[in-house]
């Protein structure tokens, strides 16, 4: 029997890229050399006010912190007849050129290491993208779109995410270690050939504007006819242009969502049971496992014994379904499995179904 718990929660953890990144030190650092030069320009003035014996003001004796700190070298504010008053000035330029100089030095560094950290990181993210195989493009990192990827990194499920808004995804870092994204308009086609849709498996139009995920899908389509695309539609009249336009299925979430506040009051104990399986914490999910073409024909029983890492549910053929199917059911090329599975019990079963190809 498969037993349901509540997912423990999951500590954060930042994204690699940020812990590699010397930016933080050297912010520190230009910290560092500001509080000093705050602190050499308030020394230098009063001790320049002092020296001064009221030939000067307090501005005079600013001003000629700033240029001894500076090292400029324009008309001496304040007499420097004494050798302790040289010996004090010569201190101060000595500091303060060099605070100042340590603090513009780092934030020549801290530009040029934000742009290279930045560069690093896209090159690094784009040699991931094109060793990805079977994966998933996520067009629209917004809330739905969030959601989406989520659950794809939930069970197991590579993905890259597209979306114009860069900051979504330094925002939202802490809950996709790891992510893979892009920055631009996903129904451009060199931003999908980036995201290598080539060899992806899917597409998810799910952006909040319902004519650019039109557009998504048209795009998808074209590049790749062969790639599933399910697409999101804000209006409900909008559906079936989508599916004219390619996209294998259509959600509305205001429909699905009316759906979800009936089935709540109708059915409570089905979506309470339903809830519990999606926070479980064997990431449990209703999976399906399409047989491949080179599949030997062979009885249920032989392919997939129970175990306690999914339940078997059904098996479609065509538009039939046979529910509940007995261990003599003879699997078919083409058919798929329905199972309730967590994440290793989906791979067993296609390493199970793997076993019998050829």
């Amino acid at each position: 029997m498969l037993q349901l718990r509540k997912k423990p929660r999951v500590p954060r953890h930042r994204p690699p890229s940020l812990k590699n990144s010397a930016l933080p030190r050297l912010t520190q650092r230009i910290m560092a050399a500001a509080v000093v030069l705050l602190l050499v320009t308030i020394v230098s003035t009063f001790g320049f006010y002092r020296a001064a014996s009221g030939q000067t003001d307090f501005w005079g004796a600013l001003y000629m912190a700033l240029i001894t700190i500076s090292t400029v070298g324009y008309a001496e504010a304040v007499p420097l007849e004494s050798a302790g008053d040289r010996i004090f000035a010569g201190v101060i330029s000595i500091v303060g050129f060099g605070a100042l100089t340590f603090m513009f030095t780092s934030l020549s560094m801290f530009f040029l290491e934000k742009d290279l950290d930045h560069t690093i990181r896209r090159r690094r993210m784009e040699k991931e993208i094109a060793k990805l195989r079977g994966h998933y493009i996520v067009c629209g990192f917004g809330r739905v779109g969030r959601n989406t990827a989520y659950e794809l990194q939930l069970t197991g499920r590579r993905f890259v995410a597209i979306d114009l808004a860069e900051e979504r995804f330094a925002e939202h870092g802490e809950r996709f270690p790891g992510l893979l994204w892009l920055h631009g308009d996903a129904s451009d086609d060199e931003l999908l050939l980036a995201a290598d849709i080539g060899d992806a498996a899917g597409v998810f139009a799910v952006t909040g504007d319902d004519s650019r995920n039109l557009m998504i899908t048209l795009t998808a389509r074209q590049l790749n006819p062969s790639v599933r695309v399910v697409a999101r539609a804000h209006e409900v009249r909008n559906i079936a242009k989508m599916r004219k336009g390619g996209a294998d299925d259509v959600i509305s979430p205001d429909f699905t969502g009316g759906m979800r506040i009936a089935s709540a009051m109708l059915r409570p104990h089905a979506v309470t049971f339903l809830d519990e399986m999606l926070r479980s914490d064997r990431v449990l999910r209703v999976e399906e496992v399409r047989i491949p073409d080179a599949f030997r024909p062979t009885a249920l029983g032989l392919v997939c014994r129970r175990a306690s890492e999914y339940v078997l549910l059904a098996v479609r053929d065509g538009s039939a379904w046979a529910f509940n199917p007995e261990e003599d059911y003879v699997l078919m090329p083409g058919q798929v499995i329905i199972a309730m599975a967590s994440t290793r019990g989906r791979e067993d079963i296609e390493a199970c179904i793997a076993d019998h190809v050829g």
